[in-house]
């Protein structure tokens, strides 16, 4: 009896993974576009014709443009809660940003162009990349107050605005380098480092 259910799993796991491959797909042709000419230029139907799907078939996965503009900063979080040091030294885990950008330059321009888009209060995204900001900013301000009461940075700063500082130093970097691709990014980052190094260390300690 156990045979033929084994066998007829089969064809239903095959389908599994034929949809999530699909499903992957779109949301790849969908970070290209959204980078390329932003959520208010591209169609649903635009992006599944370059996915190689049917309309019905994107809707099948993403029941509207919303949904799918979700979708792909989801995989943005992921990909940066996958790669991120919540733990270790606050400076190198900043230097160390620079890989993201050339290991996903897709995510990068998807964002920028979102979060421009999305300035407006009104914006689809707006509540949601304004609490990605702030949650950003907090888990920043954290770290850098546990490290005042270790005793590794010095007591005389403000973490809220230096959390702040570093954000927009972070959002201003994958501005300018979507701009300017040859900016020498490690270089940048590596001066950086430093520099955050020289303000957050205790002066008993330098």
């Amino acid at each position: 009896m156990s045979e033929p259910r084994s066998n007829a799993a089969r064809p239903y796991d095959a389908l599994l993974v034929k949809g999530e491959e699909r499903k992957q797909r779109i949301l790849a042709v969908a970070k290209r576009l959204l980078a390329r000419n932003g959520w208010r230029s591209i169609t649903l139907a635009q992006i599944a014709r370059e996915a190689g799907v049917s309309p019905a078939g994107l809707l099948h996965h993403f029941a509207s443009k919303e949904q799918l503009l979700h979708a792909v900063l989801e995989a943005r979080d992921s990909d940066d809660e996958q790669h991120a040091d919540f733990t270790g030294d606050l400076v190198e885990s900043v230097e160390h940003v620079a890989d993201r950008f050339r290991r996903s330059p897709d995510l990068i321009g998807m964002f920028v162009v979102l979060l421009i888009e999305n300035l407006d209060p009104d914006a689809p995204l707006h509540d949601r990349l304004l609490g990605r900001y702030r949650a950003a900013v907090d888990t920043l301000a954290e770290r850098i107050s546990s490290g005042q009461r270790a005793g590794r940075y010095r007591t005389d700063l403000d973490p809220a605005v230096k959390a702040v500082e570093i954000v927009a130093f972070l959002n201003g970097m994958e501005t300018s380098w979507l701009l300017d691709p040859s900016i020498p990014l490690t270089r940048v980052f590596q001066q950086y480092a430093l520099s955050l190094a020289r303000d957050l260390t205790r002066p008993d300690t330098c």
